[in-house]
Order: structure tokens, then C-alpha cells, then sequence
């Protein structure tokens, strides 16, 4: 256990890198040390889809008014 504790951080990059480490006491295993599964990233690309629309003239949208902020239209 005393040994763990003094190299706890080079125990936990072994253990990262996929051995498995037995911590003992008085000889006996008392824990074992293992890399965590790492859980998929869920996309969220499109995590709105069916909350939103997007009118069909979107692109056209205050087209007129911004022709008017520029002086393009009187």
C-alpha cells in the first residue's frame, strides 16, 4: 500500500496505457487499478432537428431594409 501511494501517479499512467494493477495490503489484493472505458462523444450536430424551421426565404429575409442601411435603395 506504501508503495502505492509513493508512485500513485506513474501506477495510474500504467494503468492508462492498459495494464491492470493490483494494490495489496500486508500481501493481500485489496484493489485493483484499471484504465475507465471511455464513453462516445455524442454528436450534436443536428441535436435540434424537428425544434426549429428555417422559412424558405431565409436567404432573402430584410433584404430590403439592409439595401436601405447601405444606400442601395431609396
Amino acid at each position: 500500500m506504501h508503495d502505492a501511494k509513493t508512485q500513485l501517479s506513474r501506477l495510474v499512467d500504467r494503468a492508462a496505457g492498459g495494464e491492470t494493477i493490483v494494490i495489496a495490503r500486508s500481501g493481500r489484493p485489496v484493489a485493483r487499478l484499471t484504465a475507465l472505458e471511455s464513453t462516445p462523444v455524442r454528436s450534436r450536430i443536428g441535436g435540434l432537428a424537428g425544434h426549429a424551421s428555417i422559412p424558405d426565404d431565409f436567404d432573402r429575409m430584410g433584404a430590403e431594409e439592409i439595401e436601405e442601411m447601405f444606400g442601395l435603395r431609396r
